[in-house]
């Protein structure tokens, strides 16, 4: 099978929320690997980060536009996310922070997008 063929068949069986849950656990296993390179490592450290910071901003975006259906406090709360994410990044980039807060936030985003299972669902 192609790649365009697989790219293609990925999308047709992946809803929106799919689709955010995948592309946070890329980026979060990106920021992990970045969290432990070498320090010099600044191309490895700068690509995690900036692609994170193109992820918030992004959802910062999207909670901006009033057509947005998510509740207004939640919306607010994601942009307030963004905004401390894009200071932490430059604080990240300076060593004057680390990576793990960035994780951390990611990877609660991530439960909240998490199908739920049959446990949870009962």
């Amino acid at each position: 099978m192609s790649l365009q063929a697989y790219k293609t068949a990925t999308a047709r069986a992946e809803n929106p929320r799919e689709a955010e849950y995948r592309l946070f656990g890329q980026v979060t296993r990106a920021l992990m690997e970045a969290s432990r390179a070498d320090p010099s490592d600044l191309k490895t450290r700068i690509d995690a980060l900036d692609w994170n910071r193109r992820l918030w901003s992004t959802l910062a975006t999207d909670c901006a536009n009033p057509d947005n259906n998510l509740p207004a406090p939640l919306r607010a709360q994601l942009i307030s996310i963004s905004l401390f994410v894009s200071r932490h990044s430059s604080a990240v980039m300076r060593r004057e922070e680390d990576f793990e807060p960035l994780i951390d936030i990611n990877k609660m985003i991530m439960q909240g997008l998490a199908p739920a299972s049959g446990a949870q669902a009962a």
